[in-house]
């Protein structure tokens, strides 16, 4: 803590901010996956476990002030384009869950996830940090209501008319203050204040009561397992395909973005990578045998590290938290995305700031930058950010007689990313 310039105090804060901001998954995955069918008490117990479980091997075996949990994105994927749409059981598409996370986990053990990260061009691992910045903000204005959607222009501006917004206004307006006034753990004030605006003004409920027992897991886990043989056909292996890529690079961005923010970086290089990596990669094998979605590196993370977080420690707390929040759940629906959308939208000007060091004036570089940083928020989706990257590097670099500059896993990477984009939008309409 004391070569990072960090202390017990500071992580701890850190640790509370970032679960405080990512505390909705816990509502959330079971919201979304219990549309497939899947049992919603079940869902929220492997939500929690997982999460505990990648947090902890974060702190232990990576020492990175990173959270994981199940992505928002997969979970999506899983039940309105898996189950939903292409009319697969939930227990047949959990066993494709299954078997990506064992292919993921190979490819981590072999350290080729880690080659991947270490071959990215420096300037796209800035405008990957900035995107995922934009990304998050872009989270922040649609969770607050101060965007929303528009069927003639897409987004607009949310109506001033909805008083729950206001708590977003009010809850920005403190911690851009505070952070202006370099007041220390000033996002999280930010959160507990628009928090107790909430409950003040009855915008936000009053939790019935404050401890409830754990549901069980039973009628999830292990059926992922259970129901392998399923996993025999062209569609489910295209599936078990998109889940593998996704979980890929959405980490991969993610990790990078965050190590960015945290000055973590050396040589262009993450150290540690392949046990972050390896973190990652055992939480999802587990959380898809206790009954959810791939687990993936919280963005949400960055506004701990916002408040200083720089150890493993920082993960630790939040995996003690995820215990807690297993008996105090009710506690947990007073943080609703009105009162973490400042956090999200402040921590996405901060990383931003990685803009400044890309070499803007070269055009082969500027425009897979440009096309990186937001295709993420305007996809709502990481891993195209990835997708719009090293489709048009590789392109750009040739046409500026820059060849020799190209390391073969970017070529790779170019044809990857043409098999994803088929798999994602092509089959799906077949």
């Amino acid at each position: 803590m004391k070569e990072l310039g960090t202390n017990v105090k500071k992580e701890t804060l850190a640790g509370i901010t970032t679960f405080v901001s990512m505390a909705y998954i816990l509502f959330v995955n079971p919201s979304v996956l219990g549309e497939s069918g899947m049992d919603k008490g079940a869902v929220f117990t492997a939500t929690a476990l997982s999460a505990i479980l990648g947090c902890l091997l974060m702190a232990f075996l990576a020492n990175y002030p990173i959270a994981i949990a199940p992505g928002l994105g997969d979970n999506a994927f899983f039940t309105y384009s898996v189950v939903l749409a292409m009319g697969i059981k939930w227990q047949t598409a959990l066993a494709g869950v299954v078997v990506a996370s064992i292919i993921f986990t190979i490819l981590t053990f072999f350290k080729i996830r880690e080659i991947v990260i270490n071959a990215i061009p420096h300037n796209l691992k800035l405008a990957m940090a900035a995107g995922i910045g934009m990304f998050i903000a872009f989270i922040g204005l649609q969770g607050g209501g101060l965007v929303v959607a528009s069927k003639s222009s897409l987004v607009q501006l949310g109506s001033l008319t909805v008083p729950t917004t206001w708590l977003t206004i009010f809850g920005l307006f403190v911690t851009a203050l505070l952070m202006s006034r370099k007041v220390p753990g000033s996002i999280f004030i930010g959160i507990v204040a628009t928090a107790i605006l909430g409950l003040v003004t009855g915008l936000i409920s009053a939790p019935s009561r404050i401890v409830s027992s754990i549901p069980s897991m039973k009628p999830t886990f292990a059926v992922g397992i259970k129901y392998l043989g399923d996993v025999n056909t062209p569609q489910m292996w295209a599936v078990v395909l998109v889940f593998l890529l996704v979980a890929f690079f959405d980490t991969a961005g993610t990790l990078i973005g965050l190590a960015q923010q945290a000055g973590l970086m050396k040589n262009d290089k993450m150290p540690r990578i392949g046990q972050a990596l390896m973190a990652d990669s055992v939480s999802m094998l587990a959380g898809s045998v206790m009954g959810t979605t791939p687990t993936a590196a919280y963005v949400e993370s960055s506004a701990g590290i916002a408040v200083g977080g720089r150890t493993g420690f920082t993960a630790l707390v939040v995996a003690v938290l995820f215990g807690f929040g297993m008996f105090f759940s009710p506690l947990l629906s007073v943080v609703t995305t009105q009162v973490t959308a400042p956090a999200l939208i402040i921590v996405g000007a901060l990383m931003a700031q990685s803009l400044k060091e890309i070499e803007w004036d070269k055009f082969e570089i500027a425009l897979p930058a440009f096309l990186t940083v937001i295709a993420m928020p305007l996809t709502y989706n990481i891993s195209y950010g990835f997708a719009f990257a090293f489709l048009i590097y590789p392109i750009t670099m040739i046409a500026a007689g820059r060849k020799k500059e190209l390391n073969p896993v970017v070529i790779a990477l170019f044809f990857v990313f043409v098999v994803m984009l088929y798999v994602l939008n092509v089959l799906p309409s077949k």
